[in-house]
């Protein structure tokens, strides 16, 4: 067996998984259907201005979607110690937890996420990994607080190679 070097460990999205991710995403968004992407677009850009974000100016709303299609929405609550923060994701996670969506729908509970913010990104690492401890993979909706659609994609196009409680095993 011949020496491996540096170049032999780079590791890039295979195109087959590309195609995998794309297929899944539009029998997702087939199945969630186009009515409801909007409306929680929608409630997404309101629980925006719910956001109390006195210090970055940079308000952030979610709405998540549940398997047992429940709606529970999220915005940042910023403190002057930025690590303090509420993220959006979090709060909408953590209302459907406190809502008892587990016993509903189990640990896996996340269907899908619309995420609105000045700049339509998707959410930060934090939050992917706190969406990830609640499903394998989501439709992630990102828009502006306009409601303009930037793009629809999944967690595991986001967060490849995740760290999750399904990866150990629960």
């Amino acid at each position: 067996m011949s020496k491996r070097t540096v170049s032999d460990l780079i590791w890039l999205v295979n195109p087959k998984d590309l195609q995998v991710q794309k297929s899944w995403l539009e029998k997702d968004i087939k199945k969630i259907g186009e009515k409801q992407i909007l409306n929680l677009v929608k409630l997404a850009v309101k629980q925006s201005k719910l956001s109390y974000s006195p210090y970055s100016k940079y308000p952030v709303g979610v709405a998540l979607l549940a398997k047992s299609d429940k709606i529970y929405l999220g915005n940042n609550v910023e403190k002057v110690s930025y690590s303090d923060t509420d993220h959006a994701e979090e709060a909408a996670v953590t209302g459907a937890v406190v809502s008892q969506e587990i016993k509903k729908s189990g640990r896996k509970f996340i269907k899908a996420l619309a995420v609105a913010q000045k700049l339509g990104i998707s959410p930060c690492g934090r939050c992917r990994q706190i969406i990830g401890e609640h499903c394998d993979n989501a439709v992630i909706i990102n828009c502006d607080l306009k409601g303009k659609i930037y793009s629809i994609t999944s967690l595991q196009n986001i967060f490849p190679d995740a760290f999750t409680p399904t990866l150990m095993g629960f």
